[in-house]
């Protein structure tokens, strides 16, 4: 599939977004398609729009979180939406309100969207099951994070100008990774070839059902790729040791100039955030012309205000 093919014409069928594996395929590349209008729009100044005026959209994080906190909030005043940040410390689940209570609540606010992010997989679906809004997961545990595949297909296409047949390297901790799961949906759905890179303990028990490649050895992983994907471990998921050590996860697994220079001499460098520098990425690399992590950064602000504008239409 290549930037020139999606169908902006297609009326969407969303109510929410709750995950790569729910959407379907014409969905995901009208979200595209607005995206990539959004991120043209996004060049100009002043850049603010009043699609959402008169809406109310409120961001309910019960984890920490920078980038996609900050990237939602931000798209939601561009587009004229009053935006409410809500976290845990700010909630009455501190004093032992469930997510069900807080999610009648809220809807009793009747807010027009709900972005939420939770520790617990399935938690963003259980909460557009109670509220009459439309419902963005922010990220579920270890299960998706939508949002983060979008923008990161938008990130591609910009750099490759398309997806179908790209060789694409995943790498690092896949096992408790939301974003390496929606990533490998969206991606293979999208005709993109994809190598999964990590040592066994960081890999999950179903890796199988996936139409990828697995590699333990990451020369051989991302050899010829066009782009590598790095993630961080997530150690607040850990409940045990995966690795023997930082040192020696980074000798293996961590992505510097001499392990790049084995990939496509043009290919791209990603990284969701935050990065642990040294860890499984280079300063080197990370901050070199092949890294595209800022404009993953630009590309995201893009993508959800197109996933706000799209949700808000129906």
């Amino acid at each position: 599939m290549n930037i020139t093919k999606f169908d902006s014409s297609y009326t969407p069928q969303l109510k929410h977004l709750l995950g790569i594996e729910k959407a379907s395929l014409l969905d995901l590349e009208f979200i595209i398609s607005k995206s990539l209008e959004w991120f043209d729009k996004n060049k100009n100044i002043p850049r603010k729009f009043d699609v959402l005026r008169g809406k109310t959209q409120i961001n309910l994080f019960f984890e920490p979180s920078t980038r996609t906190q900050s990237s939602f909030e931000l798209a939601g005043k561009r587009l004229g939406a009053d935006v409410i940040n809500m976290s845990l410390k700010q909630s009455s689940v501190t004093k032992g309100e469930t997510l069900i209570d807080t999610a009648v609540t809220l809807n009793a606010m009747k807010p027009d969207l709900l972005i939420v992010r939770h520790h617990s997989a399935g938690a963003a679906e259980l909460l557009s099951q109670k509220v009459d809004c439309s419902v963005i997961n922010a990220g579920d545990g270890s299960h998706e994070h939508p949002t983060q595949a979008i923008l990161d297909t938008l990130t591609i296409l910009h750099h490759k100008k398309r997806i179908e047949g790209l060789k694409i390297a995943i790498c690092g901790d896949i096992l408790h990774s939301r974003v390496a799961r929606s990533n490998i949906l969206m991606l293979s759905l999208l005709g993109a070839n994809i190598n999964l890179v990590a040592p066994t303990t960081l890999l999950p028990m179903n890796i199988d059902k996936f139409k990828v490649n697995v590699y333990n050895d990451m020369r051989e992983g991302i050899k010829n790729v066009d782009v590598i994907m790095m993630l961080r471990l997530q150690n607040e998921r850990m409940l045990s040791s995966y690795i023997p050590s930082a040192r020696e996860y980074f000798r293996y697994y961590g992505l510097d100039e001499e392990k790049l220079s084995i990939a496509k001499s043009d290919a791209i460098v990603m990284h969701p955030g935050p990065m642990n520098r040294g860890v499984e990425i280079d300063t080197a690399v990370a901050d070199n012309v092949q890294s595209v992590i800022k404009d993953q950064v630009e590309m995201g602000v893009a993508a959800r205000m197109a996933i706000l504008e799209i949700l808000s239409m129906r």
